[in-house]
């Protein structure tokens, strides 16, 4: 018995190495299942009656769209009020939702219903295809077409067309809620210039640690560092007062150097004290904070995007996207040794943008 011979294992038959081996009994292709035929291959009217569903879903979802910015425009949120938002934000996802559910329900059916039902083999190959193979993938694609009835069912494509472009419709007028909108009550909410021309800092006002408020004194800025500063009415500005809004825009770095050390031009002598210099915290190019000092280069720089400004000539770019300087705040000191503006920033803080000349 096999069990009992201790040379049974070396019974098996081994190939020669680069050889293959004839099986006498290999496995079989069992080919492509019997092909189904569907009820609108079988009868026209049928075919006619998917085709009038699918155009029809893709027009449905060309109302989603429609609907989803007229509503943006219906149910306003200017008021602030809790119901107003509600209704927005349902009447808009009702339109995103309808235009997307029959975009997509649309494509469904017609891949099921319409378009060419024959099963197929695509065998791989091992290489980049040839010149010839090319044009088979050209023909390929031809193909496709008639099959699916894309170049001759025009209601079809037509439909299709205009559903996936009226689809991304809502998604843009939506970016229309992020920009600022003028009102009675504060009439340059809307326009970026003057929104970012002026800010907290007035003529005296006092220079203040971020985020406390504290007053600072020149004699309390040692050579080589860089703080923080706030206007001192901000740190009691609360926030349904506007204190975020304020703070993006006024915030500036102190930055100490000898005196000698600063280039600043003919109308700029009297901007800084004793080599003390402040300037907006807010990057020129897309506003990102920038907070990053290099003592020893006496760089600026901003993490976002890696633009560089030189503290030594005004801030002025040396490296990365930024369009322009940081704005610099001009300073003093008051009868008590603390720091305070001369004036509000003579030029728009933040991001250059397209209204700014």
């Amino acid at each position: 018995m096999a069990h009992d011979d201790p040379h049974a294992l070396d019974r098996t038959y081994q190939a020669p190495v680069g050889l293959s081996v004839d099986v006498s009994d290999p496995a079989q292709n069992p080919g492509l299942p019997p092909h189904r035929a569907r009820i609108t291959d079988q009868d026209p009217k049928a075919m006619e009656t998917a085709a009038r569903t699918v155009y029809t879903l893709f027009y449905l979802s060309l109302a989603g769209s429609i609907w989803a910015v007229a509503a943006y425009m219906l149910f306003p949120i200017e008021s602030g009020s809790l119901i107003d938002v509600r209704y927005n934000n349902l009447f808009i996802g009702l339109g995103i939702a309808l235009a997307l559910l029959a975009l997509g329900v649309g494509g469904i059916h017609w891949s099921k219903a319409v378009m060419s039902d024959k099963e197929h083999i695509e065998y791989r190959h091992p290489t980049r295809g040839r010149d010839s193979t090319r044009e088979a993938a050209i023909e390929a694609f031809a193909q496709a077409n008639e099959e699916s009835g894309f170049g001759r069912r025009v209601m079809i494509r037509n439909s299709l067309i205009a559903a996936v472009v009226a689809s991304v419709i809502p998604g843009l007028a939506l970016f229309r809620g992020l920009a600022p909108h003028s009102t009675p009550d504060n009439p340059i909410a809307g326009d970026p210039v003057q929104l970012l021309k002026h800010t907290m800092w007035d003529k005296g006002m006092r220079l203040a640690h971020d985020p406390d408020g504290t007053p600072i004194r020149a004699a309390d800025i040692v050579l080589g560092s860089a703080v923080h500063v706030i206007p001192e009415p901000l740190s009691k500005l609360g926030h349904e007062d506007g204190y975020l809004e304020q703070k993006a825009k006024a915030i500036v770095l102190l930055v100490r150097l000898l005196p000698e050390q600063l280039h600043p031009s003919e109308d700029r002598k009297d901007w800084a004290y004793d080599g003390i210099v402040a300037y907006s915290k807010v990057c020129t190019h897309v506003g990102c904070p920038v907070a990053l000092y290099e003592q020893q280069t006496h760089h600026l720089l901003c993490p976002c995007h890696q633009s560089q400004f030189d503290i030594t000539e005004q801030a002025k770019v040396i490296f990365g996207p930024a369009a322009r300087p940081l704005p610099q705040l001009p300073i003093t000191v008051d009868d008590e040794g603390y720091l305070i503006a001369r004036s509000d920033f003579k030029e728009p803080v933040g991001p250059s943008f397209w209204e700014r000349h």
